[in-house]
């Protein structure tokens, strides 16, 4: 039977697109050259890259990127970009659970839940980082987003959600957060590229820092810095708080 990421995505790349959420690449993409020190010569995985918006941003400024996504649909909405902005980007049908790369990245992205935090079972999520890990060199960098799970704690994500949508973009309706998984269970309801009306059952897992921290650790990572993720605009300098939807992660091997 097919997960609900895996039918979210059969047949929505050009909306996703136009998403509030996708709006922040080119400051995303600062962030990233900053980390990196500009160095071009460095090989960066686009994990859960689905349209490709950083691996197109980040090939534009001469980086050598290779995009994987589960999602065929995904996938060829990037080729195109790519092909029509004259890049070439090796974009692969890939599954984050069993990657096959080994040691060969300097950097691993995974931004906007590329593929972390959607998987039905939390041992499935771990399998995405420990995956990760293994494609990285042995002095490799990862910079992911996430769900803050001190969020939900404070603020209800059925509020946060309707403040967020606007006309014509995707919405969550039926949040229910439960405490014991640090699962929420929504209802996504959105118009697919070919206009259909779709609602899908979908649950996602919020992590708390100390969480994130330890699979990190437990994975080899040696630096774990985590701050609060603004869309577009990743700073060291935003402490993470309850405040913040997402945090941003960045962990050195």
């Amino acid at each position: 039977m097919k997960q609900w990421y895996e039918s979210l995505f059969e047949n929505y790349a050009q909306k996703y697109d136009k998403e509030c959420f996708t709006q922040g690449t080119a400051g995303e993409c600062d962030f990233i050259e900053r980390e990196i020190g500009r160095n071009k010569s460095l090989k960066i995985i686009d994990v859960g890259c689905g349209t490709g918006r950083h691996s197109i941003e980040l090939a534009k400024r001469g980086y050598n990127v290779t995009g994987v996504d589960l999602s065929e649909n995904q996938l060829k909405r990037a080729r195109q970009k790519a092909q029509d902005a004259g890049l070439k980007i090796n974009f692969q049908k890939q599954d984050a659970r069993n990657l096959p790369f080994d040691g060969e990245f300097d950097l691993a992205i995974m931004l906007c839940e590329g593929g972390f935090s959607l998987m039905e079972t939390d041992e499935m999520n771990f399998e995405i980082l420990k995956n990760i890990a293994k494609t990285l060199k042995s002095n490799g960098k990862l910079i992911f987003t996430t769900l803050n799970g001190l969020f939900p704690l404070f603020h209800s994500v059925s509020k946060f959600y309707e403040s967020a949508q606007k006309e014509g973009q995707s919405q969550c309706k039926e949040c229910s957060f439960d405490l014991m998984t640090f699962r929420d269970h929504n209802t996504a309801v959105f118009e697919d590229d070919s206009g259909n009306k779709k609602e899908l059952k979908c649950n996602e897992r919020y992590y708390v820092p100390s969480e994130i921290t330890w699979l990190l650790k437990s994975l080899g990572f040696k630096k774990i810095d985590i701050y609060g993720a603004k869309l577009g605009a990743f700073s060291r300098s935003d402490k993470l708080t309850t405040e913040d939807f997402e945090m941003l992660i960045i962990a050195e091997k």
